[in-house]
């Protein structure tokens, strides 16, 4: 059977009655058997008694409508509420694509995770309430035959999602009514009839995500921190290998005139509290509570407040940091390394050189220019790839944006996809939306069943409007309040564990195969912590 037979709509199904020998016996009078009066009785006796065998599916159906009458004779369109005895319609369940955004913001990522808040929960109970699931079906969301295109993380957003299901669709106000159920941060864009074996995952022929970032996470690392220090050892004992960066080099030194002009001797504060910092584990991050970072730290009241002073600074630094178009083009020439056909398994966990799920095609990486907002330089970056495995995409932007910071050669990209096991940070979920799935193969066959495509082309103006009202602003103001990505390279620039875990990004290179130890995410538990429970699935992004 060919693939177009196996997904095309099913004929109607024929009647499940009796047969219709069997049903005309029982609606009239028998005739005599042989013309002799006892076989005649004989047929009454049967008639009275019914049909001597009935199939277990029509028993079924007689014990389902709750009275002793056949199941032909019960019309097929209605069903028993066993809840108040009144009869009511059979509404058809049709087999659809529906369109879908949301803001991640609060919820526990999109796949139901009982008891956890999620994304796909809030959105099955808006189609029970508004009618499109039954009460008979609204206890397991398998009975709809629902699935997703792409799982998002938490926090992740999507502009769009996709999500396949039986749903019941008569109602021409049926997508009001589903948004009229749902939070505002979560829209059903519309919807499309598919083929009854349409899968909204295994017919998804690539997905495209965007990423926001803001520009001055492409600056160097702080200078005399502890990555900047191994990067100016291994410069000086592998020479002519990491580039020159004026630039990077510029920023911090006005940065640290600035401090200095402020009346603050910036390494009295430092030496106050590296003790502190040397004294704790490997994975502990500082309290954001100045009140307990002041006693962390074991700082008077003016260290502490020098420190507060230094790093107002830097925060404004950061934020006035404008970058300069050869910068944005090694940016740009650092993601196009990722496409084409590579071997991700240091883009994800769990998964090894010799995984054959860790190859992936990347289509293309594209950064946009440089836009303002709220005082801060972001760039876009729109990746386009078959499929995705558990934080590829932010270890692939934690990745080029560190070779770009680091000064070190572009193909260490290339190198990430070898044998050797490295770690690579992934960059803050903050940033990451799922811009839309893509269905180019299977439109073009939806086409022959005369069905409209699986596509979000009708829904971009409403789609530009959500991601700018409920996530591009609300990642734009979370990094403004939290300074999530200073603090992402911040704690990678200052990381006070094995100092060779970030040789890669310096000069020396990767190690030799013999001399690599295997290196996972538990190095870095306090950022990974949910990922045990996210490797249950196949994560996007």
């Amino acid at each position: 059977m060919s693939t177009e037979e196996q997904t095309a709509e099913p004929a109607a199904v024929q009647s499940d009655g009796i047969s219709s020998s069997t049903t005309s016996a029982s609606a009239g009078v028998a005739p005599a058997v042989n013309g002799t009066q006892a076989d005649s009785t004989i047929q009454h006796r049967k008639r009275d008694a019914g049909p001597s065998k009935v199939r277990r599916k029509d028993y079924n159906k007689r014990r389902r409508y709750g009275n002793s009458t056949t199941a032909q004779e019960e019309p097929a369109e209605r069903i028993e509420d066993e809840n108040d005895g009144e009869a009511k319609e059979r509404q058809p369940k049709r087999k659809v694509a529906c369109m879908i955004g949301y803001c991640g913001t609060g919820y526990h990522g999109m796949q139901i995770n009982p008891p956890q808040k999620t994304i796909e929960g809030d959105i099955f109970n808006a189609f029970v309430a508004a009618g499109a699931i039954s009460q008979d079906n609204s206890n397991d969301p398998k009975k709809s035959a629902f699935m997703r295109a792409a799982r998002t993380d938490k926090g992740v957003h999507a502009a769009g999602n996709v999500i396949s299901l039986k749903l019941i669709i008569e109602d021409p106000d049926i997508v009001e009514k589903v948004n009229s159920m749902l939070p505002n941060q979560i829209r059903l864009w519309g919807y499309s009839r598919t083929t009854k074996g349409f899968e909204c995952r295994k017919h998804c022929d690539s997905r495209i995500y965007e990423y926001l970032i803001p520009t001055y996470s492409f600056l160097p690392p702080k200078p005399k921190s502890a990555l900047a220090e191994r990067i100016k050892e291994m410069a000086d004992s592998y020479p002519g290998v990491t580039r020159e960066d004026s630039e990077g080099g510029n920023f911090w030194a006005a940065v640290a005139q600035q401090v200095k002009s402020a009346g603050i001797d910036e390494d009295e504060i430092r030496a106050a509290y590296a003790e502190a910092l040397e004294e704790q584990a490997l994975n502990k991050k500082q309290p954001k509570d100045e009140g307990l970072l002041k006693t962390f730290l074991n700082l008077s009241d003016a260290q502490f407040s020098k420190l507060k002073q230094i790093r107002a600074i830097e925060n404004a630094a950061r934020r006035a940091y404008r970058i300069s178009a050869e910068r944005l083009d090694l940016v740009r020439q650092a993601l196009r390394q990722y496409e084409g056909p590579h071997n991700f398994h240091n883009f994800t966990i769990g998964k090894d050189f010799n995984d054959p799920s860790s190859r992936r095609y990347m289509k293309s990486l594209v950064a946009s220019d440089a836009k303002i907002i709220e005082g801060t330089e972001w760039i876009s970056i729109k990746i386009h790839g078959q499929s995705f495995m558990l934080h590829q995409i932010r270890k692939m932007i934690g990745m080029a944006a560190q070779v770009v910071r680091t000064g070190a050669p572009l193909d260490r990209i290339n190198e990430a996809f070898g044998r050797r096991k490295i770690n690579i940070p992934k960059a803050p979920a903050l940033g990451l939306l799922l811009e839309r799935p893509v269905y180019t193969n299977f439109n073009e066959r939806l086409k022959s069943f005369g069905r409209d495509a699986v596509s979000f082309d009708a829904y971009n103006d409403q789609m530009e409007e959500f991601k700018m009202k409920y996530i591009y602003d609300k990642i734009y103001a979370e990094e403004s309040k939290e300074n999530v990505f200073y603090g992402f390279f911040g704690f990678i620039d200052n990381f006070k564990g094995d100092v060779h875990l970030f040789d890669y990004l310096t000069a020396k290179g990767f190690p030799d195969v013999e001399e690599a130890n295997p290196v996972t995410d538990a190095v870095l538990r306090e950022m990974d912590e949910e990922d045990m429970e996210e490797l249950e699935g196949d994560n996007e992004g």
